[in-house]
């Protein structure tokens, strides 16, 4: 009787790109996976480790003018941004430029009814998160080594989902057969257990381990920023973007106050929100204003008003009349880490970063198990001989 020979078929070719490219990678993507997970909720965590800053309201809030003239807030340095909250009971913060070579500030929360300066409490959590960060984006390594790795890593972590979702579908395309794809069954043997672990939770997580290897690749090659921004046909990453105006209408010759643009922004974005300011400096003669509202979903939906030194309204852009492609393009960050929706996305992120982080132990033990087969296998053959 002629045995039935095996051919190397499709699957068998996708089966071995999914498991040599997981063992060569493994490591790699359970540091990456178990730091993002980590990372989901950085700022809740750190909040945790540190006093409560909430404000006890007491009448009306100061002026704007009278907090800024806090000499223990401007001998921390040049104050370059304030942000306004809608909750009475949380404290205004001052983002202060400590140095000239400072970009962004250092954040500084205010008491708006005492003027009392809470400095920024930096706790054990804080370095241990900034370690996550370092580990998720260089593997703790000098950046221009660790970001490649990473950025390799996360191509074939895109591979590897992808390769799984076609070994996932059983060969018969049968409903009795494609329904044991989507449950674990508990009450089976560890061996199986771990494979359903493998194959079922990698089926569940694999939509949102794609969106986000896709956007963080953003942050690995710098080709691939710019072709996604072509794609997009917007720039990512967009640090000089918000609306544009004419330079000429910026008015040098008088300048309001801050209080006065607070008010001018309630008259043009009228509504209950979040308001940011930015101050005007010698680069950026202007106040640009930031503005969320309190109901809103997505946490990227600000409206923006530029004015100049005189009050004039040089710029005004809706979230809501942005074109599809440049809503995509500013949300990257927010939607790689998961806070594109707040709370809700943060956790079905947590959860899709646990399942990543579980892919190559459990992936790495249904290799070994088939490892012990075959060996057992051959030696029964070899008894038998």
């Amino acid at each position: 009787m002629a045995t039935k020979k095996n051919t190397y078929g499709f699957k068998q070719l996708i089966n071995d790109i999914h498991l040599w490219l997981g063992l060569v990678s493994g490591i790699i993507i359970f540091l990456v996976c178990l730091s993002g997970t980590i990372l989901t909720f950085e700022k809740e965590i750190e909040v945790w480790f540190k006093e409560d800053l909430a404000v006890v309201p007491s009448g009306a809030p100061l002026s704007l003018s009278t907090l800024t003239q806090n000499p223990n807030l401007t001998a921390k340095g040049q104050l370059n941004a304030v942000t306004i909250p809608t909750d009475p009971k949380e404290p205004y913060i001052f983002s202060i430029k400590e140095n000239p070579k400072q970009r962004r500030g250092t954040n500084y929360q205010i008491n708006p009814y005492t003027a009392a300066l809470l400095a920024p409490q930096k706790t054990a959590m804080d370095d241990f998160m900034f370690s996550m960060f370092k580990l998720h984006r260089w593997l703790l390594l000098d950046s221009k080594i660790g970001r490649p790795i990473v950025g390799i890593a996360t191509i074939i972590f895109l591979i590897l989902s992808l390769t799984g979702i076609v070994l996932w579908f059983p060969n018969k395309l049968k409903w009795k057969y494609l329904k044991n794809g989507f449950k674990i069954k508990t009450n089976a043997n560890w061996k199986r257990v771990n494979h359903d672990l493998h194959n079922t939770l990698g089926f569940y997580a694999c939509l949102l381990i794609l969106v986000m290897g896709l956007t963080g690749l953003c942050w690995s090659f710098e080709g691939y920023r710019t072709g996604l921004s072509a794609v997009l046909g917007t720039k990512v990453f967009n640090r000089g973007g918000g609306p544009e105006f004419d330079a000429a209408k910026v008015a040098k010759d008088q300048e309001i106050s801050l209080e006065e643009a607070l008010e001018l922004s309630q008259t043009h974005l009228n509504y209950q929100g979040v308001v940011q300011i930015s101050l005007p400096n010698k680069k950026n003669p202007t106040y640009t204003i930031r503005k969320i509202a309190d109901q809103s979903w997505v946490t990227t939906a600000y409206d923006n008003l530029i004015l100049g030194l005189d009050g004039t309204v040089l710029a005004k852009e809706l979230y809501a009349d942005k074109p599809f492609n440049v809503k995509i393009a500013s949300a990257i960050k927010p939607i790689h880490t998961g806070e594109i929706y707040g709370t809700f996305s943060k956790i079905l992120y947590f959860l899709a970063c646990l399942i990543g982080t579980s892919l190559p132990i459990t992936g790495t033990i249904i290799y070994i198990n088939k490892l012990k087969k075959k060996k057992a296998k051959r030696r029964v053959a070899q008894a038998i001989a």
